[in-house]
């Protein structure tokens, strides 16, 4: 007979703690053969080889719940299909892992090994924003079903004229730019504002290798400056046919001084382009899938009310800066083969109402799956909106 062994025997054996056993005993995926007299948990060797296939898919990034289903429940779980999804996530923590290093290295250069804690307080700004960003943009790839590039329909609704200046606020990786190269106008100035350290190096690279392909007379430069700091508003006597800010207010600290600054180097006639602060019309989507389950939505009734008040306190701020603002709207459309990724998202969306919304992820879940049944996949509109405002 095997001899049975401890959860303290076994744990030793593979090289993980006693406490591990117990948590993957909790959750299903580990259960003992016997118990001794003093009632502790006895194994066998079979243990031991579940164990050590629970430490190989953890270690290439498995949750417990996706091992559970693999070796407890039996399910068919596609394991080609599944390496492929843990190998996007990890080149996707790569990517940002090597950014952070070559920020925290930009950083000491330009500091000359002496940063102090405003430095640290900027580089933590750049990597929230780039990070953003890249969580954007990955979502968009895997979701998005516009026939027409995101940034190409953020441009065209620029109207961007010949002759033209352009001071871009917080440029980040420049899509705006890259993603219509080359059709910006001729003769059009772009004077581009980011910290250094970030996707904008990237930007200038890019800039500098395609530069010759611009149209006659159009140069793009990148000025590394804080969007927020003196030195670039005392510096700025230029007046900008455009001002734009996209994807950039909610990491400004003094909203009003920024929109101030920005109506003060905007030309007579020129437009000042944001984003922020708007109603979604995401909410109606969600609330009407809730009220036809019969879950309660006055937390999504809240939520509109809050941002409805939002946008018309940010639009009376602008008022006190533009004669003129006016609200363009863009369809988003994202679809979702699986109700998972739905929920999460749901979840998301309305984090502070997570808990609700877990206590009911059973019927939620099965509302969606009878959609994707039937039609696929589920398809979730939103129209982000942008500010344009005119002096």
């Amino acid at each position: 007979m095997d001899k049975k062994m401890t959860s303290g025997e076994i744990a030793k054996k593979v090289g993980i703690s006693q406490k591990t056993v117990r948590l993957y005993d909790e959750k299903g995926l580990l259960k003992p053969i016997d118990y001794s007299e003093g009632n502790y948990r006895l194994y066998d060797k079979e243990a031991i080889i579940v164990l050590e296939k629970i430490i190989a898919l953890k270690h290439i990034g498995f949750t417990l719940e996706e091992i559970y289903d693999s070796l407890i429940a039996g399910k068919n779980i596609n394991i080609v299909e599944s390496l492929n999804e843990q190998l996007e996530i990890m080149e996707k923590k790569k990517a940002e892992i090597e950014r952070t290093i070559a920020l925290i290295k930009g950083l000491l250069a330009r500091t000359n090994g002496n940063p102090d804690w405003n430095n640290v307080a900027e580089l933590a700004c750049v990597i929230r924003q780039d990070q953003q960003a890249d969580e954007l943009h990955y979502h968009a790839l895997k979701h998005s079903v516009n026939n027409k590039d995101w940034y190409e329909m953020i441009y065209e609704t620029l109207g961007l004229s010949e002759n033209s200046a352009v001071l871009d606020l917080g440029c980040g990786f420049g899509k705006l730019w890259r993603n219509n190269w080359t059709r910006i106008p001729k003769n059009v100035k772009i004077n581009a504002v980011d910290l250094k350290g970030g996707w904008a190096d990237n930007f200038c690279e890019f800039i500098n290798e395609h530069k010759n392909e611009l149209s006659n007379n159009t140069d793009i430069s990148i000025n590394w400056k804080d969007v927020e700091g003196n030195d670039l508003w005392n510096e700025t006597d230029e007046k900008y046919d455009y001002v734009i800010a996209h994807y950039l207010l909610e990491f400004i600290n003094d909203v009003e001084l920024f929109i101030k600054h920005a109506s003060e180097v905007l030309a007579i006639d020129g437009m000042f382009s944001c984003n922020g602060f708007t109603e979604s019309d995401e909410h109606q989507f969600w609330k009407e899938i809730l009220e036809s389950i019969g879950l309660k939505t006055g937390f999504i009734s809240e939520k509109i009310k809050e941002e409805e008040k939002t946008s018309n306190e940010f639009k009376s701020l602008l008022s006190k800066y533009f004669k003129k603002i006016e609200i363009i709207g863009l369809e988003n459309h994202m679809k979702y083969e699986d109700s998972d990724e739905v929920f999460e998202k749901l979840c998301e969306r309305y984090a502070e109402n997570k808990k609700y919304l877990l206590d009911n992820e059973n019927s939620i879940k099965s509302y969606f799956d009878a959609v994707i049944e039937k039609d696929g996949e589920v398809v979730i509109t939103n129209t982000s909106k942008f500010w344009h405002c005119f002096k």
